[in-house]
């Protein structure tokens, strides 16, 4: 054991101390500590003898601590305190309780089933911190394949088959409608189809960032025999959003993303075809998972839409 590490003395030598320190009577010190009161005496002279220090200045009538006794009962009272709530905070680590996980999720998880889930977590597990970053779901996957996330809300890739090593627990699946600007001839329409949009720009994101949805997106276009005129690719979700209400285009949105829109862009339903959204929670398991990481999906799954 390197030398730093070794003590003429051990824990129980330092408890009794401070009991007696505390009391600075030893028959008291005796009792609260169960134990016999020469042994105690014999325990604290031990501790005397190792340290070099008289401790007590002990007479027939009172025991007083010295100025070492003072000195190392202010060094020594931290030091078990800090002890007894290290147990405590690994204990509460272990069953879930406290910790830390990282949390990525895009704009789709956030405008639809992350905010009921981060609500019914922080009230189960307020001990946790959560440290939330919104990445593209490209972003994601690497960062879960290295250790850098907890866990992500992303969209699955076309087929629906996880990346290898990740697991992932489906949360959200809804067809897309259009987001127009306000005013937009195709707005009026009753029914409105990914054909009617032939001629009209739209407002994307890079494929790399997302390349599942981006792919559904090109697949119901191909479907309805239109190719999609796409005249800018930005991320995330609200700066394409920005765009539409500035004119450039039209773009893709879910029903449950169109509720809190400004006034100056609308909404429509597309009849036929049209690109699904899919939402995924998804994580690596480790061989030992992380007990906050663990709480956490579970009220994430619990939480989630079908």
């Amino acid at each position: 054991m390197p030398a730093e590490y070794q003590f003429p003395y051990d824990l129980r030598h330092l408890v009794y101390f401070l009991e007696v320190a505390r009391r600075l009577h030893f028959r008291k010190a005796a009792e609260a500590l169960n134990v016999a009161q020469p042994a105690l005496s014999r325990q604290i002279a031990h501790l005397e003898e190792a340290l070099g220090a008289k401790l007590f200045a002990r007479t027939r009538r009172r025991v007083e601590l010295t100025p070492a006794g003072r000195a190392f009962a202010a060094r020594i009272e931290p030091v078990l305190r800090s002890l007894n709530a290290a147990g405590r905070e690994l204990r509460s680590l272990a069953a879930g309780e406290t910790g830390h996980v990282r949390v990525a999720f895009t704009g789709l998880a956030m405008a639809t089933v992350l905010p009921d889930i981060l609500r019914e977590f922080n009230r189960r597990y307020p001990g946790i911190r959560l440290e939330l970053n919104e990445m593209p779901t490209s972003a994601q996957l690497a960062a879960l394949q290295v250790g850098e996330l907890g866990c992500g809300f992303f969209h699955p890739n076309t087929s629906g088959a996880p990346s290898p090593g990740i697991r992932t627990h489906m949360l959200l699946r809804e067809r897309n409608g259009i987001l127009l600007p306000a005013g937009h001839a195709l707005g009026k329409k009753k029914l409105l189809r990914l054909r009617d949009l032939a001629a009209v720009p739209f407002v994307l994101f890079p494929r790399a960032n997302n390349p599942g949805f981006y792919d559904r997106i090109i697949a119901a276009c191909s479907q309805a025999g239109v190719t999609p005129k796409i005249v800018e690719e930005v991320w995330p979700r609200a700066n394409g959003i920005g765009l539409v209400r500035a004119g450039i285009g039209v773009t893709f949105i879910t029903p449950s993303e169109a509720g809190p829109l400004p006034k100056d862009v609308v909404f429509h339903a597309l009849t036929g075809h049209a690109p699904e959204s899919r939402l995924v929670l998804g994580w690596k398991q480790p061989p030992a998972p992380d007990p906050a990481l663990a709480a956490f999906l579970d009220a994430a799954m619990g939480g989630g839409k079908k």
